[in-house]
């Protein structure tokens, strides 16, 4: 199976938690193209906000901050699940960046760039921290990942929740697979440059964290 098939949304049900996410009518693509267009326009913006950047131009900096900061920390939070390390390493992969940016070469997209220096920024981080305190993860202390606002229903918003609760029981690598591939759409491709892992590898670990996730799900019931 294609993960990328699976896409957009890593969606459980009670009845079938791991349940294919369901394919969007050919009346749901009609604004595909216009989209695209949209698309196009939002990477031209950006590449010119990159060249002024590695200029000097700080407010060109910004403006890629603006883009690319509460991403950046959800990947970190993820990883991490301290809302304070991970705003401390967002912060530092940010400086990393714009230190590094004169450099940069345009050769994998500036957010595939930007989240291979977040995802090894947390990932030492959370080996410094291992053994010295523990992790939290009772519901009250977990940030959540999903907006409870997406979920209109009080049963929606419980399976949103335990759906977080179980994804933070996976392995830190396992967290950030499944955070780039289902919260951040990228693509399996995309997910192997980050994180410098063969794509082999990355569906390896999606297969499995799906596994463990459909597991979890049913032992804890409904």
């Amino acid at each position: 199976m294609n993960p990328d098939s699976l896409k957009p949304e890593l969606t459980f049900e009670p009845s079938n938690p791991l349940a294919e996410p369901s394919v969007a009518s050919s009346d749901s693509r009609a604004g595909e193209g216009a989209r695209s267009g949209g698309r196009a326009g939002a990477e031209e913006e950006e590449r010119a906000w990159i060249e002024r950047a590695q200029a000097g131009d700080a407010g060109a900096f910004r403006a890629l901050v603006e883009r690319y900061r509460d991403r950046a920390h959800g990947l970190a939070l993820r990883i991490l699940r301290s809302p304070a390390d991970a705003e401390e390493v967002a912060q530092d992969a940010f400086v990393r960046v714009w230190r590094a940016l004169p450099r940069f070469r345009g050769e994998a997209a500036f957010a595939t760039w930007l989240f291979r220096i977040v995802a090894r920024q947390a990932f030492d981080r959370a080996a410094r921290l291992k053994g010295r305190r523990a992790r939290e993860s009772s519901l009250e202390q977990a940030p959540e990942a999903t907006d409870p606002g997406r979920v209109e229903d009080s049963a929606g918003r419980q399976r949103a929740l335990k759906l977080e609760r179980l994804i933070d029981r996976l392995s830190d690598v396992q967290k950030t697979v499944v955070t780039l591939y289902y919260y951040q759409d990228r693509s399996v491709e995309e997910v192997a440059s980050i994180l410098a892992l063969p794509e082999n590898t990355v569906k390896t670990h999606l297969s499995r964290a799906r596994a463990a996730l459909r597991s979890a799900w049913s032992r804890e019931g409904p």
